[in-house]
């Protein structure tokens, strides 16, 4: 399994930073991703699911997990390529704001790419994906 980690701080409130981090359509500041949306329309909760769709690839990513405004965790229910993917995401309060941690684990498997795709995609994913939303968020709310 790869694993990803990416943190940051933010200065701006953890209900800010955790509901803006929570909402698909802020999740498109990435270039990985062109659409975002959640399939259920009822917003974040435990059980809920969220579709992102990219070039060439789309999941649907269901929450496991829901302590708003501290932190979620998600796993992919389906997808193309197919891809076995969690992760969590935790906003403490900090002297500056709001500490960001971001933790996603994912496998692919051989029939869609096998472990060489993992490791090629991890620093991609790692700038495009994580790195690219977490900056969004502070441009957003830091100005």
């Amino acid at each position: 399994m790869t694993q990803i980690y990416e943190q940051r701080t933010i200065a701006a409130p953890p209900e800010r930073v955790f509901a803006w981090l929570l909402d698909p359509a802020n999740l498109t500041v990435s270039p990985w991703f062109r659409k975002a949306t959640w399939l259920d329309s009822s917003g974040p909760a435990v059980g809920a699911t969220r579709e992102l769709r990219g070039f060439g690839f789309w999941v649907h990513e269901q929450i496991t997990a829901y302590d708003s405004p501290r932190s979620c965790s998600y796993q992919v229910v389906d997808g193309f390529p197919p891809v076995h993917q969690n992760g969590m995401l935790t906003c403490t309060p900090s002297a500056k704001g709001t500490h960001v941690d971001w933790v996603s684990g994912y496998t692919i498997p051989p029939r869609g790419g096998g472990k060489m795709l993992e490791i090629l995609s991890a620093p991609l994913m790692r700038s495009f994906a994580f790195r690219a939303i977490l900056a969004g968020c502070a441009k957003a709310l830091e100005s």
